[in-house]
């Protein structure tokens, strides 16, 4: 009998992923995930149907010849019942909306199984407490954060949480959460508070033993109960730094472990881990892409001549600056450009010549079965940025850190036209990842544009993909994103790691006795 999981806010189903693929997808069972955004709700589904798939032994061979590109769905007549029921799992609600709410109740109903424990899972949407959206709220004329609906998308978190009683929960949100107030109320202390006795939340009436919740951290032995002071709590024990727990990204996130108080049972932290992975254990292998060119004819040749030039260009200059290490950089990445490299597309034939030496990590994630490499299709850059991609690869080549603001961007052509740029406040406009180190946050950020996100590779001279997003976000290779790129970009980047999703999915395995 396994434990059945309760996902809201899934986005492509990140948090899900490692629960439902934890012990081989035999402890815990999604019996509802509920996401509004419809391209991620497509992810949602079919990673869905491939888990149930797999956990029957049926036929994955349906799903493979999809993602290969041999068939247009990735059901068959043997496998379409699968399908099915993974349609009815994974749905397309909007919390927070009378007829979302309703949908999700009667969902609760008929698929929670009575007299069993369940487990609530997810992250309310993060864009007003993220320190980049409350930037933009303060520009916003007559913005209150009073009045801001995503302050608050948590309560409905909170009402399922009162609805199902689980025996446990996680709770996922961005570090700004911790500083976030509305008023002179301080949003984080008031959700602890809020957690641990959902009734007297929603109702005003205290809750009894098997309602109420300890709230632990994921990485310290700090935890919050009904009788503490919330002002006792330091907040920052609550942030996971996700590198240091096998990821190879710098991701800091608030993650809460809500315990049902009537569980005795003690809950251990995760364990650090070591060495950290780097950018180049997760990415180093996949195949080589070119950006494309925008705003300009685009081809492989012409690519090649313009960031050929450049590189020149910029190395000339580099070396009237008796920059002489740069310029000889540049001048070697100048002669690896290949005039015959493609773009990448959704899905990109993999040859022998893209084969590369995969690290121990990035062959967890690979599939034998796949022939492709999915959503590792590069986006186009104007050739101006393309120039500041070079020199930023290079100058992270050389010195193992991304170059900043406008005195490392010092070459002539390389500033931006804005008026801001020698304040400080955009040091990291231009951000390149680095090969030896884990990589800076991915965000949904990405999904806009590739200048926090450029690859280390100077003769690629582009920023990441959707995949290698994914494989800093350590999404298997065979997890296919739906829509179009920007919507991918979008998924990866507000996604939990599914690496770390499956380590918190094993301290909370360890709650429960299983017969």
């Amino acid at each position: 009998m396994s434990i059945q999981v309760v996902d809201l806010f899934s986005g492509p189903g990140g948090l899900g992923e490692g629960f439902a693929s934890f012990a081989d997808g035999r402890f815990f069972q999604i019996a509802v995930s509920a996401e509004m955004d419809p391209p991620a709700h497509s992810t949602l589904i079919l990673r869905s149907y491939f888990r149930r798939l797999r956990l029957v032994g049926s036929d994955l061979d349906a799903y493979f010849d999809f993602c290969n590109g041999a068939h247009p769905d990735p059901w068959n007549s043997r496998t379409r019942s699968a399908w099915n029921d993974s349609m009815n799992e994974a749905r397309n609600i909007e919390l927070g909306s009378s007829f979302g709410n309703a949908e999700l109740d009667m969902l609760l109903r008929a698929r929670l199984k009575r007299d069993s424990e369940c487990v609530l899972i997810g992250g309310p949407p993060c864009q007003a407490y993220s320190l980049v959206g409350r930037s933009r709220n303060k520009g916003k004329k007559q913005y209150r954060a009073e009045d801001d609906h995503r302050h608050f998308l948590y309560r409905e978190y909170l009402r399922v949480l009162q609805k199902t009683r689980p025996a446990v929960f996680v709770m996922e949100n961005v570090k700004g959460i911790l500083s976030s107030k509305v008023g002179e109320s301080r949003i984080f202390h008031d959700i602890l508070l809020d957690l641990v006795d959902p009734d007297a939340a929603l109702t005003g009436r205290k809750g009894k033993e098997n309602a109420c919740y300890r709230i632990h951290s994921l990485v310290a032995p700090t935890r919050f109960c009904r009788e503490m002071d919330v002002d006792e709590i330091d907040p920052r024990d609550f942030v996971v730094r996700a590198e240091e727990y096998g990821v190879p990204q710098a991701r800091h996130r608030v993650i809460l472990i809500g315990i049902r108080e009537d569980i005795r049972k003690t809950f251990s932290p995760l364990t650090p881990v070591q060495p950290h992975l780097t950018v180049h254990d997760a990415i180093g292998d996949l195949p080589k892409v070119r950006s494309r060119l925008t705003k300009k004819k685009d081809s492989s040749k012409e690519w090649a001549k313009v960031v050929t030039n450049y590189m020149n260009r910029l190395a000339n200059l580099a070396q009237k600056k008796e920059m002489a290490k740069l310029a000889t950089a540049l001048k070697r990445s100048a002669t690896q450009v290949s005039s015959s490299l493609e773009y990448g597309s959704m899905r990109l034939v993999i040859d022998d010549a893209n084969k590369a030496t995969k690290s121990q990590f990035a062959g967890r994630l690979s599939d034998s079965r796949l022939k492709v490499v999915l959503n590792h299709d590069a986006r186009g850059h104007m050739p101006k940025d393309l120039r500041r991609y070079a020199y930023a690869a290079a100058f992270a080549h050389l010195h193992g850190v991304s170059p900043k603001g406008h005195e490392q961007f010092a070459l002539h052509g390389l500033a931006p036209r804005h008026k801001n740029w020698k304040t400080g406040k955009f040091q990291d406009r231009f951000r390149v990842q680095v090969w030896e180190k884990a990589a800076t946050t991915v965000t949904s950020h990405i999904s806009k544009d590739g200048h926090y996100f450029i690859h280390p590779d100077e003769p690629q001279c582009r920023s990441l993909t959707v995949r290698e997003a994914a494989r800093l976000q350590t999404f298997p290779d065979n997890y296919f994103f739906q829509g179009n790129r920007t919507q991918q970009f979008h998924q990866v980047g507000n996604a939990v790691p599914p690496l770390l999703a499956d380590k918190i999915a094993k301290a909370v395995s360890k709650l429960f006795s299983l017969s």
